[in-house]
């Protein structure tokens, strides 16, 4: 039997779905799957589709949503500078306006009652003609993005923060290692250090140029980030070198740590001014905290750690 495709068009774009694989559940099934909120509204800005992923972040289910009108101001979103969009300014209606897509940072009211930070962003739909028939807005949580902006923005205004990689500066990592030492004298929690180097740099610089080794720097930054857990703190310690400070770890998990920054960070490149990608190592010493130590004696452990892996070749994590 010859399959029969419905055509949807978005923005400018048309596309053709198999209508004979799938009955509309199907496609509600595949949305109501989604973490995001998502939802269609028609030319009047009424809610035609909610799916589960909207329920989950505004407290409202679609039997409650359904065949109202934005502009009933159910969420009550307002910006970033308290000004209430449902009324002026919403993304929707400037998508449905002006047919074109639309992206920002809102907060909802929650059914409970507390605001919650979300991204949003639209697209129009349009009829066969080319006509706006309506729109479909995705959100999704900001919560930690916000965070982080916070963050950020407190270490600036502290001058905790290394402005080329964005990561906290060597003032705040030897805070935070005196920080975890008082901690393990009183209550013995233990921690560790890695003392994380990038391989080659200074060639990097001479062959490619600062600007390819600030790059470098900032690309290592980012996997580090990702590489350690949210509870871990790395920074820049000055030059190529970046200390990160982990928290409830034993020798084994301190392993395991230290080899995920070093293969990530070998997993990851940028492109040389010819364009070619240039790939990125690190070399890496990491060791727990022992009784008595002090910060400095602490981290010079990691260091020499650290120069017996570039010794033996880079690309390498020594552990102890």
């Amino acid at each position: 039997m010859k399959a029969q495709y419905a055509p949807i068009r978005i923005k400018s774009k048309e596309m053709f779905i198999p209508m004979d694989s799938a009955a509309p559940g199907f496609y509600k099934q595949i949305l109501d799957q989604m973490s995001d909120g998502v939802y269609f509204v028609d030319s009047e800005r009424r809610v035609l589709y909610w799916n589960e992923g909207a329920y989950r972040l505004t407290g409202y289910r679609a039997a409650e949503i359904l065949g109202r009108c934005c502009q009933d101001n159910i969420l009550c979103h307002v910006d970033m500078a308290g000004n209430r969009l449902c009324q002026e300014g919403c993304p929707l209606t400037a998508s449905i306006q002006d047919g074109g897509p639309h992206e920002a940072e809102v907060f909802l009211r929650h059914k409970q009652g507390r605001r919650v930070p979300v991204f949003v962003r639209v697209q129009p739909i349009q009829a066969a003609d080319g006509s706006v028939v309506g729109a479909i807005e995705i959100f999704s949580d900001n919560s930690v993005e916000m965070e982080f902006r916070r963050k950020i923005e407190a270490m600036e205004r502290l001058a905790f923060l290394d402005h080329l990689t964005k990561l906290p500066n060597r003032r705040f990592l030897e805070m935070s290692v005196g920080t975890a030492l008082s901690e393990y004298q009183v209550h013995a929690d233990p921690f560790g250090v890695l003392l994380i180097d990038l391989d080659w740099f200074k060639t990097i610089n001479d062959s490619f140029g600062h600007d390819c080794g600030d790059r470098a720097l900032q690309e290592v930054a980012k996997t580090l980030t990702g590489s350690l857990r949210p509870t871990d703190i790395v920074g820049r310690w000055g030059g190529d070198e970046f200390v990160a400070i982990v928290g409830n770890v034993n020798s084994e998990t301190l392993k395991v740590l230290a080899e995920r920054c070093m293969m990530l960070v070998a997993e990851t490149s940028i492109s040389g001014d010819d364009g070619k990608p240039l790939a990125l190592t690190v070399s890496v010493g990491a060791t727990l905290v022992r009784p008595g130590e002090t910060a400095d004696e602490l981290v010079h452990r990691a260091d020499l750690l650290m120069y017996e892996c570039k010794k033996n070749g880079r690309n390498r994590a020594k552990i102890e």
